[in-house]
């Protein structure tokens, strides 16, 4: 698993959440999770929740800390999985530097009581499946939301340590599947 925060500020826009991205982009082979800070402007027509889309549910987001993986493996249910692993990362690890419990997963989002903090989305294609978390750092303003900036939280120092423990999860996951006997 290969982690890197992207130090050049990108926009979110859906287009990113597609195989091959960090390859094609920033060379980075094989299964990976990015990092970078941007805009997030998903057009209904990126959008892989179709929900979302019926209901026309996307908003924009001045700033936001980004996470994109990809995994070399064709499974939509162990995307989502990955998905709410990753963004039960960022919960665990927000209570941690708040002290406190206050941020709660409801599906694939997480909040600290009625304001969003963070979103989630997967998707498969015919090569790989693909995680998206998104965090607020400014958060928008058409929905109750906070983000990092209202917890004084340093998104950079926060994102390498969420690529640091997603990548140590994995690994434990592969080992776990490596000495893991059958049974019968």
């Amino acid at each position: 698993m290969k982690t890197r925060f992207i130090k050049e500020e990108l926009n979110f826009t859906g287009e990113q959440l597609r195989s091959l991205f960090a390859y094609d982009t920033y060379n980075i082979l094989g299964d990976s999770l990015i990092a970078f800070i941007g805009a997030c402007d998903i057009s209904l027509k990126e959008a892989v929740d179709l929900e979302s889309q019926k209901v026309r549910r996307y908003s924009y987001v001045p700033k936001m800390l980004h996470f994109l993986g990809e995994h070399f493996e064709v499974d939509v249910e162990k995307a989502i999985l990955r998905s709410y692993l990753l963004l039960d990362i960022v919960k665990d690890t927000l209570n941690e530097k708040l002290g406190n419990n206050k941020i709660k997963r409801v599906g694939n989002e997480l909040y600290d009581g009625d304001n969003r903090v963070a979103i989630s989305m997967a998707a498969s294609s015919p090569i790989s499946s693909l995680v998206y978390v998104g965090v607020h750092i400014v958060p928008p303003t058409e929905i109750p939301a906070k983000g990092l900036e209202d917890y004084q939280i340093d998104a950079l120092e926060f994102g390498n340590l969420i690529l640091e423990r997603y990548a140590k999860d994995s690994e434990r996951i592969t080992q776990m599947r490596y000495r893991t006997r059958w049974v019968e």
